[in-house]
């Protein structure tokens, strides 16, 4: 397997590039498909050839493909608020059937599809979710989520009928290094280690190194089954439990004083009203409130099992973040 060709999509992102580099690592020749504006940073010494393109544009994913065994789309618009807010369903739908298109017309042999735990149903209580609990759309809270989920179950419909050699996988919550935008929870890292979240509401998440997610998509390529999905997940915890785990690595007090949601909407809708006048994605949005409301709690059981896949400690991925992210100027 090591001898043939890989392309990886979204490669400059977090996920990604986390991806590329554990491809690299593990022998495998890789390509990368960029898009020609996105920031290089996360590429920086990687030993990988480099092809420009955007992932709705058909010719220029073609042109990547030529000559590739494998494919691991990964590029996605994770974003939970956007000025135009179907820039980010038409990134992650059209830009889903635009790579898998162009993959089974280039005769890929093996495609590994970058979903998220965002289309699966969350127990409103405690439990942990699986990936027998698929979300159907109108479930899904907002646009992004949404647009997971219809991108997903495109997938689904082209292995079912198309014979797509795809296999599924859907990270949890990934920290860690080359957060460059950052992400969500990558700005809650950022915002508590400056000390700017003296309160928390009561929400859970699945927490997991981005180091994991990668070697998770790579245990996918080698021994995942076509049409299946595998949850990538790592440690289920309340939001208090990881703001005092950052508080603790940055030398500062963890917030104490707990929040309840209904009074923070306004607040949101505010926040949105005026991140629309600056062009700056708001801190906190209604659909991140909206999703707060349940434990996002996952099981990584079948990963485990079929995959033999084997996360370490979620702390390990926020003292890797918060290394990170002060070395590159964001804790100022």
């Amino acid at each position: 397997m090591r001898e043939d060709l890989m392309l990886i999509t979204g490669a400059a992102g977090f996920i990604g590039s986390a991806v590329a580099r554990a491809a690299l690592h593990a022998g495998y020749p890789v390509r990368l498909l960029v898009r020609a504006t996105s920031p290089r940073r996360n590429l920086a010494g990687l030993d990988a050839e480099i092809a420009e393109g955007d992932m709705r544009d058909r010719a220029a994913v073609g042109r990547a493909l030529a000559g590739v065994r494998w494919l691991l789309h990964v590029a996605a618009d994770y974003r939970l608020w956007a000025r135009d807010p179907d820039q980010i369903a038409r990134n992650n739908i059209e830009g889903t059937e635009t790579v898998m298109g162009a993959a089974l017309a280039a005769g890929v042999e093996r495609v590994v599809y970058t979903s998220s735990v965002a289309t699966l149903r969350v127990d409103p209580a405690t439990a942990s979710s699986d990936e027998e609990a698929p979300l159907a759309v109108h479930e899904a809270i907002g646009v992004y989520k949404r647009s997971k989920v219809e991108a997903e179950r495109l997938v689904e419909r082209m292995v079912a009928f198309q014979g797509l050699p795809a296999v599924i996988v859907n990270p949890s919550t990934p920290v860690g290094a080359r957060d460059v935008r950052p992400t969500p929870t990558g700005r809650i890292i950022v915002e508590a280690a400056r000390g700017r979240m003296p309160a928390y509401v009561e929400t859970g998440l699945n927490l997991v190194d981005v180091e994991d997610v990668a070697q998770g998509h790579l245990l996918a390529l080698e021994r995942g089954q076509v049409g299946e999905r595998y949850i990538l997940g790592g440690e289920n915890l309340m939001l208090r439990e990881l703001l005092g785990e950052i508080a603790e690595l940055s030398g500062r007090r963890g917030p104490r004083v707990r929040l309840p949601v209904t009074p923070l909407v306004p607040l949101a809708h505010a926040a949105e009203a005026l991140a629309r006048l600056r062009g700056k994605e708001p801190f906190l949005t209604v659909d991140g409130l909206a999703m707060s409301r349940n434990r996002m709690f996952f099981s990584s059981d079948k990963a485990r099992r079929e995959l033999g896949y084997r996360p370490g400690p979620y702390r390990a991925g926020v003292a890797s973040a918060l290394d990170w992210f002060g070395r590159e100027g964001y804790l100022n």
